[in-house]
């Protein structure tokens, strides 16, 4: 995809429909606003000592998932999840720079409400371990970002359900894609799973409601703000995510 604006992708606002349903199924209630905890939270001390010992690893990821993050790649959101059955956790980026990777900001966050998996299925209400790629975003709101951050896909099709609680009714204005069980290069709502329906989908980066989520990691408005004018699509953005003893193994 081409520079500025031919990254970015425009779609009018649209009516509620099926694509929603198939979409909404991935995240399930989760979301909302919260605090911006950046500076703090599990793993930003340990982060800060690690990169101080060696700049060139992600600070606590072991060697199996840092040999999964590409080379290619100079930013890494890392979600450090409390421990395997925690919703709590603390989402850092880093950025890369030459050869040494450099904290760049932090938020508390929340994944699923039964902790990590890495073996995720649909509604198990964990989030899955790993690496994947960053390649698209969307939202109930307009893109905040207006230079070349990840295309994003702005529809009214995001919207949360009106049934759920109303705590949970913004919780879709701004989300990442994950890239599990998806395709790249299409909106976040987009309902294929190339795995199949079993192995869940519709794994994003969203705004949180203070609570654990179905299968996604949630940020306060003002991370999820940040990481969209953040992450650009010629740094090859990966999240690293799990749980912190799984991921430093």
């Amino acid at each position: 995809m081409g520079s500025g604006g031919a990254r970015r992708t425009a779609v009018a606002m649209a009516a509620l429909g099926s694509l929603t349903a198939a979409a909404l199924a991935g995240c399930g209630s989760s979301a909302g606003d919260g605090a911006d905890a950046r500076g703090s939270g599990p793993g930003d001390k340990a982060g800060r000592a690690s990169a101080t010992a060696d700049p060139t690893r992600i600070p606590d990821v072991g060697d199996r998932y840092q040999r999964l993050v590409p080379k290619d790649s100079r930013q890494v959101v890392a979600v450090y999840g409390d421990g395997p059955d925690s919703a709590d956790a603390t989402v850092v980026l880093y950025t890369k720079q030459g050869s040494a990777w450099h904290r760049d900001r932090s938020w508390a966050a929340h994944n699923g409400t039964k902790g990590w998996t890495a073996d995720h299925r649909e509604n198990d209400k964990r989030s899955p371990v790993g690496v994947f790629t960053l390649t698209d975003a969307g939202g109930v709101l307009p893109d905040p970002d207006t230079g070349k951050g990840l295309p994003y896909t702005r529809s009214a099709s995001f919207a949360a359900p009106r049934w759920w609680e109303k705590s949970y009714w913004h919780d879709f204005d701004y989300v990442i894609a994950i890239d599990y069980n998806r395709v790249k290069g299409t909106p976040p709502n987009d309902p294929t799973r190339p795995r199949g329906a079993s192995k869940g989908g519709g794994i994003w980066l969203h705004m949180d409601h203070g609570s654990g989520t179905s299968a996604c990691v949630s940020l306060p408005k003002p991370g999820m703000e940040y990481l969209l004018r953040a992450l650009d699509p010629d740094a090859h953005p990966v999240v690293v995510m799990g749980d912190k003893a799984r991921l430093k193994a």
